[in-house]
């Protein structure tokens, strides 16, 4: 039987293998990098949720649970969400019986105190159970060359009015600058501009390095080619998960 990512088959795989347990994995990258694109295709493939701590956030407020009325709360005054409640909501998810097989988790763990605590979650939650091979993550870095990372995220436009995202470099639209679909003038989102992007990127950089230094010191990161067509990138996020999920390091 074949699965089918988007409109490429990866490869011939059998239901029981893409239904396994997997286990915690952890997806890095700067921004631009393409995580959003390929963490909706790892969970297609094997059936895991995506963690979001953005979704999560956004969706405890919506709801108004206590811990949402906690968020809400600290935005209104225009302070950071603490590292105490953002675990607090991760825990929250992972708890959820879809999450038992495994989940890909996008956005956290941010810092090294983060990637700490769910070393012990995970241990403490499923160290003992066997069920999976190691209950510390596989961690997955896309790898993308920063000046193709500025050119991937500056060249984007955007429709204001369908929503369509261009980009002016690999997918630019029929007439410069205006929407094939309603043409609607493109626009530049704020956040895509080149000095925007430089401390984002920057940011991401100070805040992810211990992330992965911390777990490559446990032999559990691995680099993928970020640069490499998607469905290539796909193919090697799902060798390096499927490697990991075999793997024992961190299953004492």
């Amino acid at each position: 039987m074949s699965v089918i990512l988007g409109q490429e088959q990866v490869g011939a795989r059998s239901v029981e293998q893409t239904l396994r347990n997997i286990g915690p994995v952890v997806l890095l990258g700067p921004p631009g990098a393409g995580k959003g694109t390929q963490s909706k295709r790892i969970t297609q493939h094997y059936r895991i949720p995506q963690v979001s701590t953005g979704d999560l956030l956004r969706e405890h407020v919506k709801q108004g649970t206590p811990l949402g009325v906690q968020v809400r709360d600290l935005i209104a005054r225009g302070e950071l969400v603490s590292d105490h409640l953002v675990c607090d909501i991760v825990a929250w998810r992972l708890r959820e019986t879809d999450a038992q097989r495994g989940f890909i988790l996008d956005g956290f763990p941010r810092t090294a105190k983060q990637a700490v605590w769910l070393d012990s979650f995970l241990k403490f939650e499923f160290g003992d159970t066997g069920k999976w091979a190691a209950w510390l993550p596989i961690v997955v870095c896309i790898k993308v060359d920063y000046n193709k990372l500025l050119l991937r995220i500056t060249g984007r436009r955007t429709c204001p009015t369908c929503g369509r995202i261009y980009n002016v470099h690999s997918q630019p639209p029929l007439v410069d600058e205006i929407c094939d679909v309603d043409g609607s003038k493109l626009v530049t989102r704020d956040d895509d501009r080149e000095e925007v992007i430089r401390e984002r990127l920057d940011a991401y950089e100070r805040q992810t390095k211990p992330v992965a230094e911390h777990y490559g010191r446990l032999g559990r990161v691995v680099e993928v080619n970020g640069d490499l067509p998607v469905d290539e990138v796909t193919a090697s996020l799902i060798e390096a998960i499927d490697q990991g999920a075999h793997g024992a390091a961190g299953s004492s």
